[in-house]
């Protein structure tokens, strides 16, 4: 297949719409059910090159969920324990633990459910059954991967009365150097983003007094910033323990990408708080709608709202104390810049989220005083000298 008709482009009137290989060639994928639309592809090709560069780089199954062209969250394959597993909405009688690629998955979702509600899935590894099984109970629009079980392919067929779209992507398949796109008419050209993210001598050149940056913090700032080079810039990623805790994207003011990230990390580390895995839902309650009640928990006044909708008993709310606390005894976590810092008050917003360590590419007028300011709070941070834009 060297062109596929869409049903439509990025809306309804854009109605001649189509992929296809400008040199004539066969399309490096292989659509296994549904029908993918525009943004759909968009996803899936973006997702996919995410998920294969992490995977390259860390020799670990990596998946991804995708809204709009940008992570919602990326995760490596690491085992859940039973906390996570609960937080994750990991249903009891699933193994998941015996397949690390559903571990990334599960991960990669949880890092911000609401987000994910309806995304497009990539795995860097074959979807096995285990994985099909935890992505059939999510509200999903499609999946890419490099390969499928049958018993993972005949589950995913079931999923949205049997269009689930599910494209097959060759592994081998390099993209040529260049790339072009077309935006008013005018054609445009670069060479493709293929830079090595960071290199791994960077690790041990830290440019802050703090120069401590152990192995597991290195993996979480490579992922932090493969996850960026496919998030559309400014953005700004937290990670730790190989997941994303929040990503920051598309805004214009890097500050606001950092407060972004950083609200959604200290959102994501509430949502493991003992008080929220032992809020009593209504059992009728969907995975989204409980969801929903644990961010109206957490970020709204409870008091505006109907408990009894959502629990059969009145949770016991989190106090802005216990908020705290909680959220410094989880600290220790990476954060990745696509572009440099050009204010010490990113890394002043930062530190109150509980970040530690910090890769950014550096080149700022103000790079004395970037890390002059992560001197102050023992901050450890390395300065890749790669940007990592993506429009």
């Amino acid at each position: 297949m060297n062109e596929f008709k869409l049903k439509y482009g990025c809306n309804p009137d854009q109605s001649e719409a189509k992929i296809f290989m400008r040199d004539g060639s066969e399309l490096p994928i292989e659509i296994l059910n549904g029908r993918p639309g525009y943004i759909n592809f968009l996803d899936a090709l973006n997702s996919w090159q995410l998920v294969r560069e992490a995977k390259a780089m860390l020799k670990i199954p990596v998946a991804a969920s995708f809204k709009h062209v940008s992570p919602a969250g990326s995760a490596l394959g690491l085992k859940l324990n039973d906390d996570e597993k609960k937080l994750f909405n990991v249903a009891p009688e699933l193994d998941i633990n015996k397949s690390l690629t559903a571990c990334a998955y599960a991960r990669a979702r949880g890092t911000d459910r609401l987000s994910s509600f309806g995304d497009w899935i990539a795995l860097s590894d074959t979807c096995d059954e285990i994985t099909a099984e935890f992505i059939k109970h999510e509200v999903s629009d499609g999946i890419i991967a490099p390969d499928f079980t049958d018993e993972a392919l005949n589950i995913l067929k079931t999923k949205r009365k049997g269009s689930y779209a599910v494209i097959k992507i060759n592994p081998n398949y390099q993209p040529p150097e260049i790339e072009t796109r077309d935006i008013f008419g005018v054609t445009f050209a670069q060479s493709r983003n293929i830079s090595a993210v960071i290199e791994p001598e960077k690790f041990n050149e830290p440019v802050t007094k703090n120069k401590n940056i152990p192995e597991n913090i290195r993996n979480d700032l490579i992922l932090a910033l493969v996850t960026l080079k496919y998030t559309q810039s400014n953005s700004v990623c937290c990670v730790k323990n190989g997941q994303t805790l929040g990503v920051g994207a598309g805004q214009q003011s890097r500050l606001h990408c950092v407060k972004l990230a950083c609200d959604k990390s200290d959102l994501r580390l509430l949502r493991a708080h003992p008080k929220v895995l032992n809020l009593k839902f209504k059992p009728e309650l969907s995975k989204p709608e409980r969801d929903n009640a644990v961010n109206i928990i957490l970020t709204e006044d409870i008091n505006n709202y109907s408990w009894q909708d959502y629990f059969t008993e009145q949770p016991d709310l989190i106090t802005c104390d216990e908020k705290k606390s909680w959220l410094e005894k989880n600290s220790g976590i990476s954060l990745g810049s696509d572009a440099f810092f050009p204010f010490p008050d990113n890394i002043e917003r930062a530190r109150l989220s509980g970040v530690k360590y910090i890769a950014q590419p550096g080149g700022s007028i103000r790079d004395d005083l970037v890390i002059k300011a992560c001197d102050k709070y023992d901050m450890a941070m390395i300065m890749t000298g790669h940007r990592l834009f993506h429009h």
